[in-house]
């Protein structure tokens, strides 16, 4: 079901896993969802984090709670096209700071991407082309200042005791 991973919030990973879910046509509009504490036990994660992701998934209007029959994914024709572009936002984000870890500019994306597409082959919206992925610019490719240790760093002796914070 939603596997977890400790490099993020526990809680955010169940709203996206369900979330997911419910825009790839797993859980449809109507479908009941784990209790609270059925998702607890699945997880193996406190019910107090199932409670705080449920609580987030409802007010984003994701699923409905109805007192005493349990928890259901939420029936609004939005309800995907908002999610979905939601995800769509949080990936562009993440390529895009990606992206200027490895020295581009945000503004270099649609070649870059239209490189890879092409070195991939076609896809069902764009023809091949023949061009090459586009290295990064001179103005934003790592510099010496960028990349060197910082002078008091030179000046530390390594492995003692004092290192440790």
């Amino acid at each position: 079901m939603i596997e977890i991973d400790v490099s993020q919030p526990i809680y955010q990973q169940i709203i996206d896993g369900l979330s997911q879910r419910v825009v790839r046509g797993v859980l449809a509009p109507g479908d009941q969802i784990p209790s609270q504490r059925e998702m607890a036990e699945i997880l193996k994660v406190s019910p107090n984090t199932v409670q705080r992701a449920y609580r987030d998934l409802e007010a984003m209007g994701v699923v409905e709670t109805a007192r005493g029959q349990g928890t259901f994914v939420a029936s609004g024709p939005e309800l995907i096209a908002a999610l979905r572009q939601r995800m769509l936002d949080g990936a562009v984000k993440r390529f895009l700071q990606e992206m200027v870890g490895l020295g581009y500019r945000p503004a270099d994306a649609p070649e870059l991407v239209a490189g890879v597409v092409a070195d991939d082959g076609p896809t069902a919206d764009a023809p091949a082309t023949a061009t090459q992925p586009i290295p990064p610019t001179p103005s934003t490719a790592p510099t010496a200042s960028t990349t060197a240790p910082k002078d008091d760093e030179h000046d530390r002796p390594r492995g003692d005791a004092g290192d440790r914070r």
